[in-house]
């Protein structure tokens, strides 16, 4: 499957605007790989959870606008308190950010005296304010194999990517029962009925997919388990033609965008984040136009916020 172009000018008159408010406002385009491909081609940087968190600490711009789901934006503005975020559709929400609550996590924390909790990214400010160490799919092994392993751990709010987790590192630890309604859908079973189908083909699964809890799967020589940004330099160092992603479907348009010459298949259509596409070019044009919809943190969360997400960032 490749990649259908733009047409040439089908939204020119939008992109010049864009850039000629971002050029005014002094501000950078943020955008998660699930955007929808016309996001993705104005984004100033596009990337994963982390990479985009890594950015949103380094820009010198005044504003960032974030192309996303409302924790990045929430996290942006943790990160970079100095500088106005905004996001484009402030109702895009996360259902796996919104499985688990800081009162959760306060509770564990009470009946486990000196537990770390290791929380994914992908969760509330107040939810990271009661987190000891942040994560994403990038780093989560390395964090978690580097942290002692004589103290009770939860880590959440993703089940699957817990599991993983917990099978490659060998790690006790309690788990969230979190997950991403996109990748539950992605099963050992489909997984074993696209290596059978396409015998040819790498398998490149995001380690929030249901199949990441199977062995089978992970023993799998033509399976190769990694983040969005993992996902994405894959193909450069296979000598593989064809690749099945096992992932949110948009990823589609990057790839096929760096590997023209490359097959790639998704696993499944049907299931998408709805919640990533809802950002369209107008939604974009007029945050930049009004300034609207900025994201704030207040300062006694954020300061407690802030410590976990460090932590994270040191281990990339």
């Amino acid at each position: 499957m490749t990649s259908t172009p733009l047409h040439s000018g089908q939204h020119e008159a939008l992109y010049r605007e864009i850039e000629e408010l971002k050029a005014k406002r002094n501000a950078v385009i943020l955008a998660h790989y699930y955007q929808r491909p016309e996001i993705q081609q104005i984004a100033d940087y596009l990337g994963d959870s982390l990479g985009l968190s890594q950015q949103a600490a380094n820009t010198k711009a005044d504003v960032i606008v974030f192309c996303g789901v409302h924790f990045m934006a929430e996290t942006a503005a943790i990160i970079s308190p100095e500088k106005k975020v905004l996001i484009p559709t402030p109702n895009a929400g996360c259902t796996l950010a919104e499985s688990v609550t800081a009162a959760g996590l306060a509770t564990w924390k009470k009946y486990h005296p000196g537990g770390l909790v290791v929380s994914y990214v992908n969760t509330t400010a107040e939810v990271k304010a009661e987190t000891d160490y942040c994560v994403t799919s990038a780093n989560a092994l390395k964090v978690v194999e580097a942290l002692p392993k004589d103290v009770p751990m939860l880590f959440g709010p993703d089940k699957h990517l817990g599991e993983y987790i917990r099978k490659v590192t060998g790690r006790e630890m309690d788990i969230w029962q979190g997950d991403c309604y996109v990748h539950r859908y992605i099963t050992s079973e489909l997984v074993q009925k696209y290596l059978h189908d396409y015998p040819a083909a790498d398998m490149l699964i995001h380690p929030e997919s249901a199949a990441c809890t199977d062995e089978d799967i992970l023993k799998h020589p033509r399976c190769f388990v990694g983040s969005t940004t993992g996902i994405m330099k894959h193909p450069e160092h296979s000598s593989k033609d064809t690749f099945v992603i096992a992932t949110e479907p948009d990823t589609l348009a990057e790839l096929c965008r760096k590997y023209p010459d490359k097959t790639f298949i998704p696993i499944s259509t049907e299931h998408c984040c709805e919640y990533m596409k809802l950002t369209s070019l107008e939604d974009l044009r007029n945050a930049l136009l009004y300034e609207q919809h900025e994201v704030r943190v207040p300062e006694n969360i954020r300061s407690k916020a802030i410590l976990p997400i460090e932590r994270m960032l040191h281990f990339s």
